[in-house]
């Protein structure tokens, strides 16, 4: 199995991803196996009310980083497509930079089950969300 880290995320996000979700400033911490950690900077572009960061936004940087651990789990990049995601907000995500930690919960021949949690810098025992995902894999595995 070959590595898939962060300089790999880093160009499959480049390569495969709308412009639209690159604008989200995505920032690899950790990309390995067991977790994909990542950065959304506070941005008033992604900012509602009060400068919370949009739900909107922590439900695509969420399917967006299934997408990162499948393929860190795999070892490369594999066709898939999201066919549910499930989340539950419990606070505001105000006033400082997001993380997203995503694990594969389990990783079958056509399916992938992911859990997402978010919480602000510096506070990861309040998270701010956390979402399930479940991917179809279509490549070969």
């Amino acid at each position: 199995m070959t590595a898939f880290g962060r300089e790999e995320a880093a160009a499959l996000l480049a390569e495969k991803f709308a412009p639209w979700i690159q604008e989200l400033g995505i920032v690899f911490v950790e990309v390995g196996p067991e977790r994909v950690l990542a950065r959304l900077p506070n941005s008033p572009r992604l900012a509602r009310v009060g400068g919370m960061i949009c739900g909107q936004a922590l439900m695509a940087l969420a399917d967006t980083l299934m997408v990162f651990a499948v393929a860190a789990r795999n070892g490369a990049f594999i066709d898939m497509a999201t066919v549910g995601q499930s989340i539950s907000f419990y606070r505001a995500a105000a006033g400082a930079e997001l993380l997203c930690e995503v694990t594969i919960a389990r990783m079958g021949r056509s399916l992938a089950f992911g859990h997402a949690r978010m919480y602000l810098d510096g506070r990861p025992a309040e998270p701010v969300a956390e979402a399930t995902i479940t991917y179809a894999l279509a490549g070969p595995r």
